[in-house]
């Protein structure tokens, strides 16, 4: 299965056109054919599912509880595009996603394990530094041993 996505990058949007990092490009199991499904993401952002990784997904929600079946019909009612990598490594987000999340010229595109999601920065950055002034209140050098 394709995976993990780890980390962030800060790229351009050109032409409705995002590149994903070859680190994230050299997850991509070949079950995956290169293909994304492009769907909505959680607070705001745009979830990639590499194609291995959507059907997996699909599968467990499914299987489980109530509210994942939910989420499920959900993501499938957000879809909005299956997409193929192109050349290098870029995707075509639909002109409709970029505006709901309030994407412009800039991206963050962030690994999430088994997706990849895309961010508008300001709201990245934001969402950041609140999980981050959280994340330094309740762990301390303790919690990392």
């Amino acid at each position: 299965m394709s995976g993990q996505f780890n980390g962030f990058f800060e790229n351009a949007v050109h032409n409705q056109r995002v590149i994903i990092p070859a680190a994230f490009k050299r997850k991509f199991a070949e079950e995956a054919r290169k293909t994304v499904v492009i769907t909505s993401g959680p607070l705001n952002s745009i979830a990639l599912f590499p194609l291995d990784s959507w059907h997996w997904f699909l599968e467990k929600l499914e299987n489980g509880s109530e509210q994942d079946r939910n989420l499920r019909a959900q993501l499938i009612h957000g879809t909005v595009a299956e997409q193929e990598l192109e050349g290098p490594g870029r995707i075509r987000i639909p002109e409709l996603m970029l505006k709901e999340a309030n994407i412009t010229d800039s991206v963050i595109v962030k690994g999430e394990l088994h997706y990849i999601s895309l961010w508008n920065p300001d709201e990245f950055y934001a969402h950041r530094s609140a999980m981050l002034e959280e994340h330094r209140k309740k762990f301390t050098t303790v919690h990392y041993y």
